[in-house]
């Protein structure tokens, strides 16, 4: 589970990116987080996975806090940001077992993922060459292999989708749908609205660092559609 409570984050002691932000995750829930660019979207994610600090209120994952027990946090979670910024000296498969090593994953628990999502991928005749020479979805490809190959229990995601081909995307939202099957917490940002109304089971919109509507699906946009919804708040 995820807790958000009251945080705030300024930029250069002026622009407050984040303002008294608070929400909740539950188990087994996929959440989505949309908004305009610039609202605050990805300020949350990274200050959620630990890379930002932010100057009051507190994140918890599964009950530790992430300014008092960063390392514990990230444990338990695996973050694919909007941009792979990978090693890109490394092979797909070397930077995949450096992420494993990093969890202590036993090896034929990564054995078995990284097969697994290596043909669900297309990626099994890759995972040998060296980053450097793949393309942006395929780095994507090899950022959500090296997030998933440690069974994460907490996966948090900025625009996932984005450069990924339609096989790609139907696979990790069939992912996302097993995770939360097993109790498993999903957390994403994005601005493909249909995938959003069609897949979360709650949405939380965010607007110049502050939450303006927060919950299921039928809660935000009732009769009419989510995309309809989040124009009309970017209006006001």
């Amino acid at each position: 589970m995820i807790e958000i409570k009251n945080v705030s984050k300024t930029y250069n002691g002026e622009k407050k990116a984040l303002n008294q932000v608070s929400f909740d995750i539950k188990d087994g829930e996929i959440f989505g987080f949309i908004g305009h660019n610039g609202a605050g979207k990805t300020t949350m994610i990274k200050s959620l996975v630990g890379i930002l600090d932010f100057e009051s209120g507190d994140i918890l994952i599964n009950n530790k806090s992430i300014k008092k027990d960063p390392i514990g946090c990230k444990l338990e979670m695996a973050y694919v940001p909007d941009n792979p910024d990978l090693y890109e000296n490394m092979s797909a498969i070397d930077f995949i077992n450096f992420v494993c090593d990093m969890y202590n994953t036993p090896i034929e628990t990564r054995k078995e993922n990284i097969e697994k999502y290596a043909k669900m991928f297309e990626m099994e005749d890759k995972l040998n060459d060296d980053i450097s020479s793949f393309s942006h979805g395929m780095k994507q490809k090899v950022a959500l292999m090296s997030a998933l190959s440690h069974n994460p229990n907490v996966l948090v995601m900025d625009e996932p989708f984005v450069g990924l081909d339609p096989k790609a995307v139907f696979d990790i939202k069939n992912i996302m749908k097993e995770m939360t099957k097993e109790g498993k917490t999903i957390f994403f940002s994005t601005h493909i609205l249909d995938v959003a109304e069609k897949l979360c089971d709650r949405v939380a919109i965010i607007k110049n660092g502050n939450i303006v509507k927060i919950g299921t699906m039928k809660d935000i946009k009732g009769d009419s559609s989510l995309e309809k919804v989040f124009l009309e708040l970017g209006e006001k």
